[in-house]
């Protein structure tokens, strides 16, 4: 690790982990900042990449999940999205993801966005896509335990009640909002706002 200048390492004295199974792997590192002092332990949770999409259809509907979130008890509205298999590339995930977790395909793609997930506790990044003229191919193919919902709705529409609080999306893929509302200004206006 490097400080702010990038010159001056920090220096891992000790990790131990305290959970290391499938789902969570949060570990205590114990540092050596450049001025030579010890740190408490600072918990870094690992978790792989992860990658989401805002899919369009040609008519420029958007290509929504809704699932239940046990940690906030609620089914969510949210855009397709996963992890980064090891090995694997971000677009090879989520290309893989939106056909597993919809049934929708598109050979359009386009990188929105990639950014720390939360750089003070987490190792990973989060990788925000756009499929164009995403179209159903084939059914859902689940993995055990999931079970989701997928549906349609106007991108115009579904804009709105991001911004009316009908919708409530989550934050990391606010982010991916953003990254697509910035993206398609710049293509000349893909989708008009209003």
């Amino acid at each position: 690790m490097a400080d702010s200048d990038g010159k001056r390492p920090w220096k891992v004295l000790r990790s131990t982990y305290a959970v290391a199974d499938q789902w969570l792997r949060l570990r205590n590192d114990v540092v050596q900042s450049p001025d030579g002092r010890t740190l408490t332990p600072r918990p870094v949770i690992e978790h792989p990449d992860w990658v989401d999409v805002i899919a369009l259809t040609a008519n420029l509907d958007i290509v929504l999940v809704d699932q239940y979130r046990h940690s906030v008890g609620s089914v969510r509205a949210e855009f397709p999205a996963g992890t980064v298999d090891p090995g694997e590339q971000p677009l090879t995930a989520i290309q893989r993801e939106l056909q597993e977790e919809t049934g929708y395909v598109s050979d359009e793609w386009h990188l929105l966005g990639a950014a720390p997930v939360y750089p003070a506790f987490q190792t990973n990044r989060i990788w925000s896509f756009a499929a164009l003229n995403a179209h159903r191919v084939a059914q859902q193919k689940l993995d055990e335990g999931e079970v989701i919902r997928f549906y349609e709705m106007p991108l115009r529409a579904f804009i709105a009640q991001v911004e009316a609080g009908a919708i409530e999306l989550p934050a990391l893929q606010l982010s991916g909002l953003w990254w697509f509302c910035s993206w398609h200004t710049a293509q000349a206006g893909l989708v008009p706002r209003k």
